[in-house]
């Protein structure tokens, strides 16, 4: 008997009427004599609530305690789907990451998932009974609630597929599957029916939003299969998974970008070794993160570099750029927030020539400017203007020939 893990987002459950059509459909599921265990977020737009309201208490929350209120979200969701599932006649059964347990690390907000203890999740199947447990949150060795960051429910799920050596883990949300870039800017995009994990975590990793990156690498990890549904309405969505070498891989797969840039330039400090090091080391204290990274030809003996940081981050990941940039007498710090990176992702530009090349040449005639350029083996991103970033995305979505009946 195959054992399915699903998962449901809050657009999923965000409504009483939602969670029952949600209990219909795992009861119709568990009717075909499949095994199922489900992962479920908060309700709706819950957890931006709770957050709201931790704020109007305080401009910042203690972090512990803040991961207690925001771990409510998804034990209210778990409970009524339970109920919903028991009232059509599924036996079905509540768990919160207490309960389980799901240990992780102690760090509010970003903890990872250490071990989760399964027995009594395994002997529910076993009995006939859906286990719905709560994603995102976990507990600490000190037994404190934590969270694991946004888009973690997807992460539990995935882990908890994992330890139950389930067939597939299914994530269900409001989209059918992982299109070649977003459907509502580019309505030309098609569903794939297929990624690698390779691609998919370029993909998150970029801006994709279909799935949180660190559930795609915990199922690169561990080789877990993970379909992504529409819970809205049916179709076969879109499968990741390893690479088939039985069929050609596309050059390009699709396009992700992401709105929330901001780009830093230090300008004229020495080239000699440290530098670099001194400069960010108080961003990575901060815990703010780096992405792209550009270091330009040296002139003389002074050199200029670039990294991007979330626009969230960028008032004070400047600041400390300019304080730490104080004691190199005539460099200068300049920052633009109103960029956005943008990737076009595929296995197939491994053996693929002149991919880079037909990039520029598209965004070239688009008149659009690239700020910083950042590659690896099966992907290219480029750093350009806010405003001329949906022209871009189209006219590249049409270079690689991604549209409905394309050949790319």
């Amino acid at each position: 008997m195959s054992l399915i893990v699903q998962k449901y987002g809050g657009s999923s459950v965000g409504s009483v009427a939602r969670i029952h059509a949600v209990a219909e459909r795992i009861a119709k599921l568990a009717g075909e004599g499949r095994q199922v265990a489900v992962v479920v977020s908060a309700m709706g737009d819950t957890t931006d609530r709770l957050v709201e309201l931790a704020r109007e208490v305080s401009p910042d929350p203690d972090p512990r305690e803040l991961d207690a209120l925001l771990a409510t979200g998804e034990m209210v969701s778990t409970a009524l789907l339970a109920m919903a599932l028991c009232k059509l006649g599924r036996p079905a059964r509540s768990y919160n990451a207490m309960q389980l347990p799901i240990e992780t690390t102690a760090h509010p907000g970003r903890a990872r998932i250490a071990r989760i203890e399964a027995n009594a999740l395994k002997a529910d199947i076993a009995a006939g009974i859906v286990p719905i447990v709560a994603g995102f949150q976990g507990r600490a060795a000190n037994g404190d609630f934590t969270t694991i960051g946004r888009g973690g429910s997807d992460t539990t799920a995935v882990a908890l597929a994992v330890v139950l050596e389930a067939d597939e883990c299914q994530i269900l949300t409001d989209v059918d599957g992982v299109y070649t870039t977003d459907p509502r800017m580019v309505p030309e995009a098609r569903r794939l029916e297929r990624v690698s994990f390779e691609e998919m975590l370029e993909l998150a990793g970029q801006g994709s939003r279909v799935l949180h990156l660190r559930s795609v690498e915990f199922a690169a990890r561990y080789g877990m299969k993970v379909r992504v549904l529409s819970s809205f309405e049916p179709g076969p969505g879109t499968l990741i998974c390893q690479e088939y070498p039985k069929v050609e891989a596309p050059v390009v797969s699709g396009i992700a970008f992401n709105r929330d840039e901001a780009a830093i330039t230090v300008v004229g400090v020495p080239h000699q070794p440290g530098v670099a090091h001194a400069i960010l080391t108080p961003i990575s204290r901060a815990a703010i993160d780096v992405d792209m990274i550009v270091v330009n030809a040296p002139r003389a003996d002074r050199v200029d570099f670039s990294y991007t940081v979330h626009r969230n981050d960028y008032g004070k990941a400047l600041e400390l750029t300019r304080e730490a940039t104080a004691g190199y007498p005539g460099a200068t710090v300049e920052g633009d927030d109103r960029v956005a990176k943008l990737a076009i992702v595929g296995s197939g530009m491994r053996a693929q020539a002149g991919v880079a090349t037909r990039l520029f040449e598209t965004l070239a005639m688009e008149s659009i400017n690239v700020r910083l350029v950042s590659t690896s083996e099966i992907k290219i991103s480029v750093l350009v203007a806010e405003k001329d970033l949906e022209r871009a995305v189209r006219a590249l979505h049409r270079t690689y020939g991604l549209e409905r009946h394309a050949s790319p």
